[in-house]
């Protein structure tokens, strides 16, 4: 007969004593628990104790928090939160150095429990920490603990940031701008000035003010990768706290300090493999600079404007000026004007007498004509080469330099998600970006010369526009999948990719799809794909055997916190918890917390998920619903909440679940891994009619002969 559902059998340990084993209902009160816990050893005061944990993170058990125990867990009899808190307070107030260090060591520790933490709050124990840090007495061990606990009571969200002194925020930055300061220190210093900056307008004001950008490269500069990272996760919270001036100002400055050079040299190419945390930051400051494009592309041209309408005429010029420089002057108003039609027709403008009105239409808006003069005035060479060539051309085979211009930008815009919010996942960003100044405008004329190399190949006409600029875009999402590292190497990539390697490609997928679509081959795949399918979610239980790195996100920002899940080698639990930074793959006892696969009652993601709900807010959060997954597990249906690092490790570890679930893998990657196992398999098994058709119905089956007498009579031989 199994057990009732609300009692659960666990081990309770206490130093110097003969552990117990219980039977703990969990209908009974948690006080009259612990009474007869403290009885059975013969400890008075049982209100001076508490259970936690004796493995991970030890957290406290409470009232709240007490569903959460499963059979086999291991608990520790240990002091009460509010004992504890007590004499770590006065520990800290000790003029012993020994012993206040070691209490603030174990108030960083222990900071971590909501229920300690709490217990410490409310005796006014972040005071104590202000004071330490105020006074300034302290450094080295001493004063990293503190800051240390001070981090961790402040993750609990208790008090405000905006509670903090002028004092202690002071004393932080001093830290920070220090030459000669402990490294851990700084460390935490910079982590606790980021935390800041989005908690509100003043104190993004006040660290904007008091640690310049200067001082966050000084700590880019250092050999020490934790401190280049904290100093970037910094950087990155004052880009995306400021507003769009100064955004755009901090940028320039950056811009002028060199900074792109920097990272491509000694971040991007170091020799120390880049983090996950480093290419986050990465992504986002290239998504930051691409975005400053957002305006510009937003913005429609203003036919009475006199700077734009200089501008477009300066363009004409650029690709006219030998032909029309002197005689102009001697036209008339009309003539005039009808030689500038006739050169911005030639231009590629579709409304020569007001090729204004081309540039009205938003996105791209004025980022197109900012393109076009860039590449007239930084490769005039082949500008002019561009125009001329085109002019001079029969007039069905023109290709229109600014229509094209302004469509290429358009697509360059989607292709690099400009004008789109930062991801808060995300580590895609492109190595050439930080290899080369002016980055959009130098590939958009990399881009216009492929438009018109292409239009040629492809002996287009006006018509054919549309066609022309579809093959320049599978020509460039191709090539940027393939991670160019500068733009040379994209140009040299891009060029390669001509119309006839896009042909062959299409071509050679358009024959797969078409082979694999007859009746015989079609009848073959279906009696492929369960053993396929099972291949797959053998695959699929193997890697959530070992495991995956997930990180916690909070609402206020990209955590530092890591945590490691994997499932045990038999497919009966899961395995899951708290790890350190640098960890890659902790042995699987490391792991305390377990949920039993047959416990597991649904696996939901999305919008489905509890995380997703509490923190649906705007469009940022869009690539967190995209990656969020949540176990349901036991009768009182708890969930364990998950954020995929990637879309890879999402359809991964949801078709794994679904499998340990008994259901089917329903994830795009499934279906990916299945057609290319399919397809393989149908090659090996059609090499012998190869260029050899298929017919679609099998051949009729003969009748029988006549007689069987052409069937040779052994028995007579053996005679």
């Amino acid at each position: 007969m199994p057990p009732p559902k609300d009692v659960v059998k666990i081990a309770i340990q206490m130093v110097g004593a003969i552990p117990q084993l219980i039977e703990l209902q969990q209908t009974k009160p948690l006080a009259s628990v612990l009474k007869d816990v403290c009885d059975a050893w013969s400890l008075p005061n049982a209100e001076h104790y508490a259970l936690q944990y004796a493995d991970g993170r030890q957290t406290y058990i409470t009232e709240s928090n007490r569903g959460e125990i499963k059979n086999g867990s291991i608990l520790r009899l240990t002091t009460s939160p509010d004992q504890e808190a007590e004499r770590l307070y006065n520990g800290i107030r000790s003029n012993n150095v020994d012993v206040k260090t070691d209490s603030l060591k174990k108030l960083a520790s222990l900071s971590q429990d909501v229920t300690f933490a709490q217990e410490f709050i409310n005796r006014n124990g972040l005071k104590l920490i202000f004071c330490i840090v105020e006074e300034g007495n302290d450094s080295g061990e001493i004063l990293a603990h503190t800051l240390k606990a001070f981090m961790e009571l402040m993750e609990h969200d208790f008090v405000s940031w905006e509670t903090l002194s002028a004092a202690f925020i002071k004393k932080i930055v001093s830290y920070v701008n220090m030459n000669a300061m402990d490294a851990s220190v700084q460390q935490l210093s910079l982590s606790i000035l980021e935390n800041m900056v989005p908690s509100s307008r003043l104190l993004f004001d006040l660290v904007k003010k008091e640690v310049t950008v200067d001082r966050l490269l000084t700590h880019l500069q250092v050999t020490n990768a934790q401190l280049q990272l904290k100093a970037m996760a910094l950087l990155i919270a004052l880009l995306l706290a400021a507003t769009d001036s100064e955004r755009r100002d901090m940028m320039e400055y950056l811009r002028e300090k060199n900074i792109r050079q920097f990272i491509h040299k000694n971040i991007i190419h170091s020799p120390e493999p880049l983090g996950d945390e480093m290419a986050h930051y990465l992504y986002v400051l290239q998504s930051v600079s691409l975005n400053l494009y957002d305006r510009r592309m937003r913005t429609s041209m203003d036919p009475y404007s006199q700077e734009q309408r200089e501008l477009l005429q300066s363009l004409r010029q650029a690709a006219f000026e030998s032909e029309s420089e002197a005689p102009t002057s001697n036209f008339s108003t009309e003539r005039r004007r009808s030689l500038c039609a006739k050169e911005f027709r030639k231009l590629g403008f579709m409304n020569n007498s007001n090729p204004a009105e081309d540039l009205r239409r938003a996105p791209p808006g004025l980022l197109a004509l900012d393109n076009m003069l860039y590449f007239s005035r930084h490769t005039p060479n082949a500008y002019s080469r561009f125009v001329l060539e085109n002019s001079s051309r029969e007039d069905k085979h023109e290709c229109p330099f600014a229509r094209s211009s302004i469509q290429l930008t358009l697509i360059l815009c989607e292709i690099l998600h400009i004008g789109e919010p930062c991801s808060e996942t995300a580590q895609a960003f492109y190595p050439m970006f930080f290899g080369q100044d002016h980055f959009f405008e130098e590939l958009f004329c990399i881009c216009i010369q492929l438009v018109n190399k292409t239009w040629k190949e492809m002996r287009a006409t006006q018509e054919d526009f549309d066609k022309v600029l579809q093959v320049v875009r599978e020509q460039i999402t191709r090539t940027l999948s393939l991670k160019p590292t500068s733009l040379e190497l994209f140009k040299t990539r891009v060029n390669t990719l001509n119309y006839s390697e896009i042909l062959k490609l299409r071509q050679t997928e358009r024959l797969h799809q078409e082979e694999t679509l007859a009746v015989p081959v079609l009848e073959l795949r279906e009696r492929l794909k369960p053993e396929l399918l099972e291949l797959i979610r053998q695959q699929r239980l193997l890697r959530l055997c070992e495991g995956t790195l997930f990180r916690k996100i909070s609402s206020r920002r990209r955590q530092d916190k890591l945590w490691y899940c994997r499932l045990s080698p038999n497919h009966k639990v899961l395995h899951y918890g708290d790890v350190e930074e640098g960890v890659q793959s902790p042995p699987i006892e490391s792991l305390t917390e377990k949920i039993p696969v047959a416990d597991m009652k649904a696996l939901l993601i999305g919008k489905e998920c509890p995380h997703t709900k509490e923190k649906s807010s705007g469009k940022q959060n869009k690539d967190v619903l995209e990656l969020a997954f949540s176990i349901v597990y036991d009768v009182e249906e708890y969930c364990l909440n998950f954020v995929a690092p990637t879309r890879y490790e999402f359809c991964l570890w949801t078709d794994g679940l679904n499998v340990l679930l008994g259901k089917e893998m329903t994830s795009e990657r499934m279906q990916t891994d299945l057609d290319v196992l399919l397809s393989m398999e149908l090659k090996l098994r059609l090499l012998d009619v190869e260029n050899i058709s298929i017919p679609d119905t099998p051949p009729p089956v003969p009748k029988p002969p006549s007689n069987l007498n052409f069937c040779y009579d052994f028995s007579h031989a053996e005679q």
